[in-house]
């Protein structure tokens, strides 16, 4: 531990890692620095400032990161159109790289012989946090207060800040959530409480991003996004930056009753766990970009893609954006956006989000060919015999020597 002067440690402000300062300096003796870093979890980030001096910290980092969040982590991540587990959108683990890269760039900065965080021993954060540190510095050590100390509950917690004059002005002033939450621009999460029960609804006020679809609007708001190379540039005509197309279709997802998930994953230490997620503008993104991709992308080119999506999810729910493996499939999906540009109208109903209409330059849709009318010989109906009969070969054949599929 004497080998340890000073550790960047990932700052919330938070009860948990107010805590894991003081028990840095003490456990380790060391000189501590904070990194906060704003990814849109609507919450203000610059109160973790003072409390961070409070605890007698020296060096505080307070990155705003939301344009890098989605313009470098969402925005790919949509491009190969990823859901974990056919279902999750991964707005917890896309963060995970982002933050593990800054905590190393300050860890370089500062002249850092550690990083630490706040992940407890049981979730996958801590494999995230630490394969993408390892990835990005080889030698960097890392510390996890979860997996060391003795302090197993909330009340363990509050009754060491009490002992160590940490202020916690968190602590009985407002009412706490009974779930676990993170957040950023992608998405909210829920955990723990009730929700440990696989078989209990959640109630109403849990949700806090979105209108339950019953109370949503009785009007349908219809939006278009325009594309380019794969990434939404303007939303109805209006240019916008990555974090706030974000942030404005988290607005019109919310009003809309759209986003919302509960579902029991598998995590990658080996247990399943009960989550509930709100995610608005990401349900609205891949809906939109698989309707433009329908239109732009080669059919063989789409369906390659489509095969290789779980494991790009796997790998970044795992943790493993920080790999050659993810870089290498990025680089292929990226390659397969060039002609992934147009616009898309979407109807937001109720929770529902609807295709209504798509549009490219470089559409592949022919309409002289697909037409149910009069083609003025564009498509021979004639080549479809031979088609039929080449494929049924093999067909043919296995029948003829008495296989059986029924």
């Amino acid at each position: 531990m004497s080998d340890i002067k000073k550790v960047v440690l990932a700052y919330s402000g938070g009860l948990d890692t107010s805590v894991i300062v003081k028990w840095l300096q003490e456990t380790y003796q060391c000189e501590v620095v904070t990194f906060t870093a704003d990814i849109g979890q609507g919450e203000e980030v610059e109160p973790a400032r003072a409390k961070a001096e409070a605890l007698g910290v020296k060096e505080i980092y307070i990155d705003d990161l939301r344009e890098e969040f989605v313009r470098d982590y969402v925005f790919p991540m949509f491009r190969a159109n990823t859901i974990y587990e056919g279902e999750y959108l991964l707005g917890t683990s896309i963060a995970r790289p982002l933050i593990a890269k800054r905590l190393i760039e300050i860890a370089n900065e500062t002249g850092a012989d550690a990083i630490s965080h706040g992940a407890t021993g049981k979730g996958n954060d801590q494999v995230r946090f630490e394969l993408g540190a390892y990835a990005l510095k080889p030698g960097i050590e890392v510390i996890a207060p979860w997996r060391e100390w003795d302090l197993t509950s909330r009340e363990t917690l509050m009754n060491y800040c009490e002992t160590h004059n940490i202020p916690v002005d968190f602590s009985g002033k407002k009412k706490k959530s009974p779930y676990s939450m993170d957040a950023n621009l992608l998405h909210i999460s829920y955990e723990g409480g009730n929700l440990e029960d696989p078989w209990w609804e959640p109630e109403e006020d849990m949700w806090r991003w979105s209108m339950s679809p019953e109370n949503a609007p009785d009007v349908p708001t219809y939006i278009e996004l325009s594309y380019t190379k794969g990434d939404i540039v303007a939303i109805d005509g209006q240019p916008m930056s990555p974090a706030t197309v974000l942030e404005h279709l988290n607005k019109v997802g919310g009003d809309n009753g759209i986003g919302r998930l509960d579902l029991v994953e598998n995590r990658y230490v080996g247990m399943k766990a009960r989550g509930c997620y709100e995610t608005p503008g990401g349900t609205i993104m891949l809906r939109a970009h698989r309707a433009i991709e329908s239109l732009t992308l080669d059919r063989e080119v789409a369906h390659l893609k489509d095969s290789l999506m779980p494991k790009y999810a796997e790998m970044i729910y795992n943790g493993y954006w920080w790999s050659p493996e993810r870089h290498m499939l990025q680089t292929m999906i990226d390659e397969t956006q060039d002609v992934v540009n147009g616009v898309v109208r979407l109807k937001l109903y109720k929770g529902n989000v609807t295709v209504v209409g798509r549009q490219s330059e470089d559409s592949l849709f022919d309409e002289k060919i697909a037409t149910f009318e009069d083609d003025a010989g564009a498509y021979d109906q004639k080549d479809a015999e031979g088609f039929i009969k080449l494929n049924a070969l093999r067909l043919r054949i296995a029948a003829n020597k008495g296989r059986s599929l029924s």
